[in-house]
């Protein structure tokens, strides 16, 4: 008796087998990438402590790092990669220069946080 409830999928594909093993190539090409990207990240995270000198280095790093994982998602999961370059530009860069204003936010608060509970652990200890 033949299922009808099970969908065999690869016989309804509309490509060849060529097409086929160019986009396995691309799952695997992404998958390195951002595999590799994670790893720097994770290793940086856990090999380099907080407080030593080139922390603030390694914080904006990871921004960067950030940027440029979530860049390449869009491009390949959303298929902007397919898309004209101007096109690309117009979606990114407001993306980008939110972002980046988003930081310049956090960074901003956090100094001012900062000198306002100094401020205030001085006055406590009078």
């Amino acid at each position: 008796m033949k299922r009808d409830d099970i969908i065999e999928y690869s016989l309804d594909s509309h490509h060849n087998e060529e097409q086929g093993v160019s986009i396995r190539k691309k799952i695997y090409k992404v998958t390195i990438i951002l595999t590799l990207i994670t790893l720097v990240e994770v290793l940086l995270g856990a090999f380099i402590k907080q407080g030593t000198t080139v922390w603030p280095f390694v914080k904006w790093f990871f921004i960067v790092l950030t940027i440029v994982k979530a860049a390449y998602i869009v491009l390949v999961f959303m298929h902007l990669g397919d898309e004209k370059k101007w096109l690309k530009y117009i979606i990114l860069i407001p993306y980008f220069i939110f972002a980046l204003y988003l930081i310049f936010i956090l960074l901003y608060e956090g100094n001012s946080i900062a000198q306002i509970w100094s401020k205030m652990l001085v006055y406590l200890k009078k």
